[in-house]
């Protein structure tokens, strides 16, 4: 029954099935082929198969996993993907029973794998067509949506692990291509830091898989990470007419020059007991988020849909959801597409000077809260030198926030045991004198430890 109150479906349908056991087994496959509709007549007698699968083999290069259209694909057919325009030889067929067994021909409507000496992952799509080479098929088949990567964060790697024979650098960058291989849908450039070094610039599609890119990494890599917090991808839609998709805050255009900014729109549904309703809505209000709508599903449970922006989500919407429902509630989310919103880019200056490491796009209303917290973050991380530094917040020519970093100060009144005030009086004047000097022409070198404390992700 709480299958059924759940998910919606009818208690009568349910098939008890067990796989440890094997119960249920022969009816599930029985069910599967009466419920299920039959296989499309083909369409052309000429090869189309399409590719929903692929995975790296150490010893056979990439296995293609395929669904035969039309035609049949055999052992030895040269083919054609019709996406990439690469040529192959196919050298290994087979089907999955679930062990795998070799055939030498797939038919119609028949699904396998196939090897064909291709070495990287990066020739293959999901989604392609595969046809033959002498023979190609006049259109290829709708295939598949490519995916977006729509969360990014830069990785880079801890000095914690220093004293090995190799840089960390390098040794991310092999965990990084070893990960690429089986993973295609997982992107990263190369990129230079003057205040955090060497790292990684990545892409992922959600906050799911930013997570376990990262613990594989780790695991696998033998590599220590420190992730930066993760951003969103934004549109700005230009003046002239024109739009351009940004990952950084840092390349954000000349804003004279913008129109507007778009942010990504997710629906947000989530499962969380009766109880905490009002928490959470509280909760979503709180993050600009629109109600759509909330559903009964049991006498304990309710689901509620929301519309919020991603970048509100992916910092620690999560986290406080677990705390409020106590572990209880879950959530889910699709993007939705793109929504333009009153966004400003906020700088961040150290004596004057902008850092845009440490830049970030954020709404107006909350600006203000979100860089204070960063300037007290790096008030803390910042040495004191002989001359106050300031450290600022300016949205365009505003300043917005604003911490100070205090002078190391010398008595210079020490010596004067008495005598007049004007001594003390014109030393300290001196002094004053000295700092505003030393601050118009003094330098800050802000340490790597501090831009990790302020953009590591708690």
């Amino acid at each position: 029954m709480e299958i059924e109150q759940v998910f919606g479906l009818p208690a009568e349908d349910c098939i008890l099935v067990s796989a440890k056991t094997g119960e249920g087994i022969k009816e599930l496959l029985d069910a599967i082929c009466e419920r299920f509709p039959d296989p499309p007549e083909p369409k052309t007698d000429k090869l189309r198969a399409l590719i929903f699968d692929s995975h790296y083999d150490d010893y056979r290069g990439v296995v293609v996993s395929t669904r035969v259209f039309d035609g049949k694909l055999e052992l030895g057919q040269k083919i054609l993907m019709m996406g990439t325009g690469r040529h192959w030889t196919v050298t290994d067929l087979g089907k999955n029973t679930p062990f795998p067994v070799q055939v030498k021909t797939l038919e119609t409507n028949e699904a396998g794998w196939m090897v064909a000496s291709i070495k990287t992952l990066g020739d293959v799509r999901v989604g392609d067509t595969v046809t033959m080479q002498n023979d190609p098929a006049p259109e290829a088949l709708p295939g598949y949506e490519e995916p977006n990567q729509m969360v990014f964060c830069d990785f880079y790697p801890s000095s914690s692990g220093a004293g090995g024979k190799k840089s960390d650098f390098e040794t991310l960058r092999e965990a990084m291509e070893r990960l690429h291989i089986n993973d295609a849908s997982f992107t990263y450039e190369a990129q230079h830091s003057e205040a955090l070094g060497f790292g990684f610039r990545c892409g992922f599609l959600g906050l799911l898989h930013m997570d376990i890119i990262q613990e594989r990494l780790e695991r696998e890599g033998n590599v220590e990470i420190v992730q930066t917090a993760p951003t969103v991808s934004y549109m700005i839609d230009m003046r002239d007419g024109s739009s351009v998709e940004i990952q950084n805050p840092a390349d954000l255009p000349d804003p004279s020059k913008i129109e507007g900014i778009r942010e990504p729109i997710v629906k947000l549904e989530m499962i969380c007991p009766n109880e905490n309703i009002g928490d959470l809505m509280k909760l979503c209000d709180g993050r600009r988020g629109i109600f759509k709508g909330q559903q009964f599903l049991s006498e304990t449970r309710q689901i509620l849909d929301f519309e919020l922006p991603l970048a509100e989500i992916i910092y620690d919407f999560y986290d406080k959801l677990k705390s409020i429902t106590r572990g209880y509630g879950t959530m889910d989310y699709e993007i939705t597409g793109y929504r333009r919103d009153n966004l400003v880019k906020v700088s961040i200056m150290v004596n004057g000077e902008p850092v845009e490491a440490l830049s970030l796009i954020c709404h107006r209303l909350t600006a203000e809260v979100r860089s204070r917290a960063i300037l007290k973050k790096l008030r803390k991380q910042i040495d004191r030198h002989q001359f106050e530094i300031a450290l600022q917040a300016a949205i365009g020519g505003k300043i917005i926030a604003r911490e100070s970093v205090k002078a190391l100060r010398k008595n210079v009144t020490a010596k004067c045991y008495g005598g007049d005030i004007t001594r003390k009086r014109k030393l300290l004047e001196k002094q004053k004198a000295g700092k505003q000097r030393m601050k118009t022409i003094g330098s800050v070198n802000i340490p790597q430890e501090a831009f990790m404390a302020v953009l590591e992700q708690e």
